[in-house]
């Protein structure tokens, strides 16, 4: 009988195509071999090498490396929304980024890619109640790569956090699936207040570098925030708003969502 650890490397082509790579940059990067061997060739699945890959980058003298990996493991083993979460972040990175042309970048590269798995992982002991072990995850995360995101804090599939350095999101935020999100952009709260008070962030969103958003609002499917604005109400769907604080500036065609074009242009400026 195949292990659980095989078992989730099975069939899987974004993984064959991970090793393939891997073995390409051996041939090209002997000098990286190492990296590339201990990160993708002797692991198993794709799971096992994002828990690794992670672990080694986030682990503290508090919070050890193999003890990331096999809490990541068993999370990946129990919850199957979180495997095919991991493969969808991984393609909106392909899609989404110009200036990545293999899966095997963000994999072993990217702080944005690893800040949202190591999310993943605290979100999931939230939810099993593993709270300080959580936290734990959390805070090291912050500390190695520069994104604070709140155990607690909801996201969906698909996600993209490009560049990410300095990425905060709240408590009670949530962000929904296909959605991407570059440095700096806070999803905080208005002051001390208890209760649901952070931003909604509904799909399809983008939302430029260096943007705050602000209390218990909801971004509408499809919306556009600028860079550097300071919004403070909710935005409808398809609607871009940039300024501080923020305001309409234009409007989004809506066969196009601005998360995946990565357009951050503002069309019909002035309405």
């Amino acid at each position: 009988m195949r292990s659980a650890r095989q078992s989730m490397g099975l069939a899987d082509p974004i993984w064959l195509t991970i090793q393939a790579e891997a073995r390409e940059g051996v041939a090209h990067e002997p000098e990286l071999a190492s990296l590339l061997y201990a990160g993708v060739l002797h692991r198993s699945s794709l799971e096992e090498a994002v828990a690794a890959r992670v672990a080694s980058r986030i682990a503290h003298d508090f919070l050890l490396p193999d003890l990331i990996e096999a809490v990541f493991l068993q999370a990946l083993r129990a919850d199957r929304g979180m495997r095919q979460a991991i493969r969808a972040d991984l393609a909106a990175v392909l899609d989404r980024d110009p200036a990545t042309t293999r899966y095997l970048e963000p994999l072993l590269h990217f702080k944005g890619f690893h800040a949202l798995q190591a999310h993943r992982l605290s979100h999931w002991l939230w939810s099993e109640r593993r709270r300080d072990l959580s936290l734990a995850v959390q805070s090291a995360a912050s500390e190695a790569l520069q994104v604070d995101i709140h155990p607690a804090v909801k996201i969906g599939r698909g996600i993209f956090f490009d560049h990410a350095t300095g990425i905060v999101i709240g408590e009670t935020s949530e962000i929904e699936d296909d959605v991407s999100i570059l440095q700096g952009v806070t999803l905080g709260g208005t002051g001390s207040q208890g209760g649901d008070r952070h931003p909604k962030i509904r799909s399809g969103v983008l939302i430029g570098a260096g943007a705050t958003l602000l209390g218990h609002i909801e971004i509408g499917h499809g919306a556009m925030v600028g860079a550097g604005s300071v919004v403070l109400h909710s935005v409808p769907p398809f609607t871009t708003v940039a300024g501080v604080p923020a305001v309409k500036v234009g409007t989004v065609n809506r066969m196009i969502e601005p998360a995946k074009s990565m357009d951050q242009m503002f069309y019909d400026v002035g309405l």
